[in-house]
């Protein structure tokens, strides 16, 4: 059998709100419940699992690899919420979307500040590396 991620665990404050965010700004089924989790299943298979925690959060990476038609509705939502956004994960360039290895991309926080990436093209997909 070949190796595959199942899921993940992603911290938050209130899951609920969390794995809303996520579902309506990529345009996802709306979470399901398993146990104390709230469960946001991606088109792989592979889901993030939303779990209350008082703790504090220590924000993690999420980049999601997706079309450029779903790029562009993305980024509506994006917009029409005023989340903020850069071009790269260090977060130095506000506003600006990148267009590494010939696509789109961008980042944006979450609710709990965990940073979410769209991207159009695996990084490295031309052949060249690329510029963040």
């Amino acid at each position: 059998m070949a190796m595959q991620l199942n899921h993940t665990i992603v911290m938050a404050r209130d899951k609920e709100a969390s794995a809303n965010f996520l579902t309506e700004i990529l345009g996802l089924p709306d979470a399901t419940r398993f146990g104390p989790f709230r469960i946001v299943e991606l088109s792989n298979r592979v889901s993030l699992d939303f779990y209350d925690t008082p703790d504090e959060i220590v924000s993690q990476h999420y980049a999601f690899l997706i079309t450029e038609a779903e790029f562009a509705e993305i980024f509506v939502r994006i917009c029409k919420r005023g989340v903020d956004y850069w071009a790269n994960p260090v977060r130095s360039r506000q506003g600006e979307i990148n267009h590494n290895d010939n696509g789109r991309g961008v980042c944006f926080k979450d609710p709990n500040g965990h940073l979410l990436e769209i991207i159009t093209r695996p990084y490295g997909a031309s052949g060249k590396e690329s510029v963040t």
